[in-house]
């Protein structure tokens, strides 16, 4: 059974979104602002994340251990995340403690203090979570993406800033970014669970009802076409070599997203994929691999990431482009569109398990996308996708071999990978 969002715009303009699940226990509660690293300056880049950081350590009402203890003390969680074009806050607590979520995160966005002592203790931490990307060798590959993919525009720049902009940022800037993003239009609150719309409405009104309201310009869009160097080598002297390899792709609204994600399940999701069983099954090239989809507003990535040794690098990124080259020229069969259409609806619909991955899905949606598509239309639009259709999304991707790769340990050079690629 279906069950359907219910949305109100209070009066000064914030958009709440509920979903009501009578046998759930608990109530999830999210606040999503409509900025990211795109949507900051080259010398305030981090802004965003420092600032999900910085709206934890008090208000004038509520100290940094008050604003975790009214959450944690009625066994809840609360945390928050930033990606490159939202930051969400959020708190997933027993449901008859509901307008404490609401309460908290309101005041948390409302009145932070973001006191000078706390912006200076926290910078350390910031930058310390920035080193801590950099010494994973995994997750750095995937973070020097950004500028191989797209070079040096917003889009590509990391979300939580570098060193540099961070230990530069000021208590003006963080407080100009509220100023300019935290307002009624540029914000969504979405709950979910054991809850029902209009009381939920009515405690939004209470605790949101101080919200700022204000037109925010969007960021500049983004600039398609692969930058000078799409080849990124950092060489470490370690295990494993770590290689991402991505291409430019459809954005999160483009009518072909649903046949690119039955793309991306056919190449790369799980031991059913084509890249699983090529490269680790009957090769033995890597013990990790797989692909991702990351779409955007106005564009989107196709990323391929791997483990491979040093010494059987270059046949497993060989076999990687093989593998993406086929689907560009061949059509898959009917047995195989099939199982990915199975696997794709039914992941999704498992995805949505919890109160809380229905109000992360809502919130973002409306916030994102101004409406929130049905999980049965979903379903549909995925399952009348054809095998016409994955082979045309992947001649758009993958047909001009216009690939980024980001590669970080021992390595061939960037222009032998280059090579193969275009091979």
């Amino acid at each position: 059974m279906s069950i359907e969002p219910e949305i109100t715009t209070l009066h000064n303009g914030l958009r709440v979104v509920t979903h009501t699940v009578p046998s759930a226990q608990s109530a999830a509660v999210a606040c999503f602002v409509g900025v990211g690293s795109r949507g900051e300056g080259p010398r305030t880049n981090g802004a965003s994340h420092y600032l999900e950081h910085m709206l934890f350590k008090g208000t004038p009402t509520r100290t940094a251990l008050e604003i975790s203890q009214a959450i944690e003390g009625v066994g809840g969680a609360l945390n928050a995340y930033t990606t490159r074009e939202l930051t969400c806050f959020w708190n997933n607590l027993p449901f008859e403690e509901a307008e404490t979520g609401i309460a908290v995160i309101g005041d948390m966005l409302q009145h932070s203090l973001l006191a000078q002592e706390e912006i200076d203790r926290e910078r350390t931490v910031v930058q310390q979570e920035i080193r801590r990307t950099h010494d994973n060798p995994s997750a750095w590959a995937s973070e020097l993406l950004g500028p191989a993919l797209f070079g040096d525009q917003p889009v590509g720049w990391p979300v939580a800033g570098t060193l540099d902009t961070v230990g530069a940022m000021t208590r003006d800037d963080l407080a100009g970014h509220v100023e300019r993003f935290y307002t009624t239009s540029n914000c969504v609150l979405s709950v979910s669970g054991n809850v029902a719309h209009e009381p939920v409405v009515e405690a939004a009104e209470r605790h949101f009802g101080g919200l700022r309201s204000g037109e925010v310009t969007a960021p500049p869009a983004a600039e398609w076409g692969l930058p000078a160097e799409p080849i990124v080598v950092e060489t470490r002297d370690i295990e494993q070599t770590n290689l991402v390899l991505a291409a430019q792709a459809p954005h999160r609204r483009d009518p072909d997203r649903y046949a690119v994600e039955l793309l991306h399940t056919i190449l790369g999701r799980g031991m059913s994929s084509r890249l699983f069983k090529e490269v680790r099954e009957r090769r033995g090239l890597a013990y990790s691999i797989g692909s991702r989809v990351a779409r955007l507003t106005d564009i989107g990535t196709f990323i391929v990431s791997a483990g491979v040794s040093e010494d059987q690098q270059e046949e497993a990124l060989t076999v990687i482009a093989q593998e993406l080259q086929t689907t560009a020229e061949e059509l898959v069969d009917d047995e195989e569109l099939q199982r990915a259409k199975d696997y794709a609806a039914g992941s999704f619909r498992l995805s949505l398990e919890t109160s809380m991955a229905m109000g992360q899905r809502s919130g973002e949606q409306l916030l994102m996308d101004g409406e929130i598509e049905s999980p049965e239309d979903t379903i549909a639009s995925i399952r009348a996708v054809t095998a016409d259709d994955v082979r045309r999304v992947a001649r758009g991707i993958f047909g001009e071999r216009k690939f980024a790769l980001t590669v970080v340990g021992p390595s061939a050079s960037a222009d032998r990978l280059g090579k193969i690629l275009a091979a």
